[in-house]
């Protein structure tokens, strides 16, 4: 086991796979830090400022799964290797806007290199890998997504010390990635594509059960929450009532994820002695009081441990859920499905911002966390209902 373990963590596919899912989180979580400093230098209200993250999401509710029709039919590499130069370079422009209007547009352009990034990872692991070496690139995945996420919220809080605009240089890095995906990525392609009409039937037949549905809601909820609460709304509640610098909020948001690589690298070893119902329920029963005390904590040291026992819950469920939907999608639609789920996702990071934003202009950052709680309630529900 130790050797199939240390087979697919050396794979030299999954390491690039590993630099796209980096660069899959880092558009909103590298700038996340930086929101309170650009609702002041750019002149825009609190409430408005979460359109900097819904704007990049928006592309991807619609053209995710265009993307992933496009990759079943014309091969991985096709999709993803556009998709990462435009992310690259328009996110790098973000860094001369001179306007609140300019930006939005820029970050526009970037959600629509950004939109298959988030499903062409997951599909390339389904494609290489299967059984527990697929559970186990799942996990190990899941975990470099949350060290990007622990990593840019500290590195763009650092930058933005200089000035709002420096988080923006870091999707250059994107240009490189596309280089390696060009050059080294070995993957299957699907073989020659059959009819659109049996295609899309074969599609919407894997898709059309309930177990499916289920995930995408869960799925979608806890982005929604992610997005609209801990990326947005949760370093404003820091700044606003702790009086902490842009650096202080990326550590403070990042020791969350530092916590969820942890778990996320245990999920080979936890689905082994435990099955994937009791892990979901027990990680989002938890998450509910977790991040309900984060409103009534008054010193930030005590901050801390909250948030990483919630960022322990989000590496527990992030990988299973993949993982059961990776499962289910055979490889001459995968990139569909998943590309619909990325859909999914991207819907709950559109619309959390924009609902946080309204529970922000109701009852300020505080209702932010009680309405994360009672979506956490709804997941809890539908994974006891749904998932067997």
């Amino acid at each position: 086991m130790k050797d199939k373990k240390a087979s697919v963590i050396r794979n030299p596919n999954l390491r690039i796979i590993f630099l796209v899912t980096l660069l899959a989180v880092g558009g909103v979580s590298s700038i996340a830090p930086a929101l309170p400093l650009m609702v002041k230098e750019l002149h825009v209200n609190a409430s408005e400022i979460g359109l900097l993250i819904t704007i990049f999401t928006l592309p991807g509710m619609i053209l995710t799964p265009v993307m992933g029709i496009l990759a079943d039919h014309y091969g991985r590499k096709t999709i993803l290797v556009p998709s990462l130069f435009i992310f690259g370079i328009a996110g790098f422009l973000c860094t001369f806007a001179k306007s609140f209007e300019m930006l939005v547009l820029l970050r526009f352009i970037q959600g629509i290199g950004a939109s298959s990034l988030g499903s062409m990872n997951v599909t390339l692991i389904g494609d290489i890998f299967s059984g527990n070496q697929r559970a186990a690139a799942m996990g190990y995945n899941s975990g470099v997504l949350s060290i990007g996420t622990a990593s840019y919220p500290a590195v763009g809080g650092s930058l933005a010390l200089v000035g709002w605009h420096y988080p923006f240089l870091l999707p250059l890095l994107a240009i490189p990635v596309g280089l390696l995906v060009i050059f080294r990525l070995k993957n299957p392609e699907p073989e020659a594509p059959q009819s659109l009409k049996q295609y899309l039937k074969n599609t919407w037949k894997n898709i059309n059960q309930p177990k499916v549905w289920a995930l995408f809601v869960i799925n979608m909820l806890v982005f929604f929450i992610i997005y609209g609460t801990i990326l947005t709304y949760f370093p404003l509640h820091l700044s606003k009532k702790f009086e902490v610098n842009t650096l202080i909020i990326g550590l403070v948001i990042s020791s969350m994820s530092v916590t969820t690589a942890i778990a996320a690298s245990l999920t080979g070893y936890l689905t082994k002695r435990y099955t994937v119902r009791k892990l979901l329920l027990t990680a989002y029963g938890i998450y509910i009081f977790a991040i309900c005390l984060v409103p009534f904590v008054n010193r930030i040291i005590f901050i801390v441990p909250i948030i990483l026992v919630a960022g322990f819950c989000h590496g527990i469920a992030m990988p299973n859920v993949q993982n059961l939907m990776v499962g289910m999608a055979p490889l001459t639609e995968r990139a569909a499905f998943m590309s619909l789920n990325s859909m999914v996702l991207r819907t709950g990071q559109t619309l959390g911002p924009l609902f946080m934003g309204v529970m922000y202009s109701i009852a300020n950052t505080e209702a932010t966390f009680f309405a994360a709680s009672g979506i956490t309630l709804v997941m809890f529900t539908i994974t006891y209902i749904f998932i067997k």
